[in-house]
């Protein structure tokens, strides 16, 4: 093993430190730019997409729907209750509750896949490279929440 004297440890331990922060410099430089360009070049958009949602052609035929399961599974488990006990009350509202939510996945899941297709073409059309939730976004970014309604529309 090769033995280091106490001088040569700290040379070496500067000299890594001198290493590192130059990199960090480096990196730094390299990353930072015009503030301005960099808003204008962007390659992130926006989209608020609870409007987009809630603006879609097919969501309130979806929520027609869920609305007569939920009467339905209603009337059910009144008529099938009614001689059961409080556990099986239980039991049985449990598995109601689940069958609904699985119905309404299954009814919002078509929905939900053709708003990312949507996003993805209209993304890919502007140059995008990333698209976030508007309300994850503080400030900047390209705003494409119209141009996805519009698109959904047709």
């Amino acid at each position: 093993m090769v033995k280091l004297e106490k001088k040569q440890v700290k040379i070496v331990s500067v000299l890594i430190a001198l290493a590192f922060i130059g990199s960090v410099v480096a990196l730094a430089l390299t990353q930072s730019g015009s503030g301005l360009a960099s808003a204008a070049s962007s390659s992130v958009g926006v989209i608020d997409y609870r409007a987009v949602a809630a603006q879609h052609p097919q969501l309130q035929q979806a929520e027609q729907t869920m609305q007569n399961e939920v009467q339905n599974a209603q009337k059910e488990f009144e008529e099938k209750s009614a001689s059961m006990n409080d556990q099986e009350k239980g039991d049985y509202y449990q598995q109601t509750q689940q069958r609904l939510q699985q119905k309404n996945n299954e009814l919002m899941e078509p929905i939900r896949q053709n708003i990312e297709d949507t996003v993805k073409k209209v993304a890919e059309a502007k140059g995008l490279q990333v698209v976030l939730d508007k309300g994850a976004v503080v400030y900047g970014g390209q705003d494409i929440t119209q141009d996805v309604v519009s698109k959904l529309g047709k």
